[in-house]
């Protein structure tokens, strides 16, 4: 006989006063990981910034703080809009949000998708390059994505924490040891045996985010190169992950690939157009 993990605990870290608002977990998560993040970005962009010897002392210090907050702003603004919005084309039924347009708002009451995070940080990047460019002439488009790829590892790891607390993102039905039964899943199904699909997430981005850190100092003068790594990794073992994960789109269906197999196509061919691209500029160096 088989004891499996029962999960059911409480989504509600605690309860705002006076307006008795209810803060769950994955909120203060979420929160955590970009708080966390700007302060990983600080570092690695003033890592960055000692190879230019016009930065030094407190010029590196006030550039790298005004990078990092702008960058971070660009971010957030990318990952929330994207997020919902990506959940609402990929996962959900249009015609409720045509009818009741309020809702795209409630981002509160769940339903982010993490491939549109993906797009709307890509759109906020490319947006925050063009705008500051010449106030830093050194960045480009694939160093700043290998600035972002770090933090964005440690957020997806809590974000990953608060699906689990939040009992969504469910594995598929099991008979594994280490199953684990989701009391109540926030689906509405069954309380079986699942794979804990999101714990296996998280355990591969916290790897990950050591490894790139690691690898940062190696890397940092071959722009494209740690990001190409990321998205070919990433977005690889977000496809090998959906084979254990069930599906959550209403709008497609297919014997083969799942909504988010098929998302992740385009981000494993982003990849690997920036390593080649990296090659290319080396070649035409030599």
């Amino acid at each position: 006989m088989i004891g499996w993990l029962f999960w059911d605990p409480d989504r509600v870290a605690f309860t705002l006063p006076f307006i008795h608002r209810p803060v769950v977990w994955y909120g203060v998560l979420f929160a955590l990981g970009f708080l966390v993040g700007f302060y990983l970005l600080l570092h690695l962009f003033k890592r960055l910034l000692s190879y230019y010897p016009e930065f030094s002392g407190a010029t590196l210090k006030q550039r790298a703080r005004v990078f990092s907050e702008r960058l971070t702003l660009y971010v957030i603004i990318g990952t929330v809009v994207g997020a919902r919005l990506g959940h609402i084309l990929f996962y959900e039924k249009w015609g409720d949000y045509f009818l009741h347009p309020l809702e795209i708002l409630k981002t509160w009451e769940g339903g982010l998708a993490s491939h549109g995070a993906v797009m709307g940080i890509l759109i906020g990047i490319a947006l925050f390059y063009y705008r500051s460019r010449r106030e830093f002439p050194m960045i480009n488009i694939p160093r700043i994505l290998d600035l972002a790829v770090i933090p964005a590892l440690f957020a997806g790891t809590l974000i990953r924490i608060g699906n689990f607390i939040n009992q969504e993102v469910l594995g598929v039905a099991t008979t594994v040891p280490w199953a684990i039964i989701f009391g109540h899943p926030a689906d509405g199904s069954l309380p079986v045996p699942r794979h804990p699909a999101q714990l296996y997430e998280t355990l591969f981005y916290l790897g990950m985010f050591f490894l790139f850190w690691r690898l940062f100092p190696k890397m940092i003068r071959y722009p494209g190169r740690l990001s190409g790594i990321f998205f070919m990794g990433i977005f690889a073992f977000r496809f090998c992950i959906e084979f254990v994960k069930e599906e959550q789109s209403f709008l497609y269906s297919h014997e083969l690939l799942t909504m988010g197999q098929l998302l992740s196509l385009p981000m494993i061919l982003l990849g690997i157009g920036l390593c080649l691209t990296h090659v290319f500029k080396r070649r035409q160096r030599n």
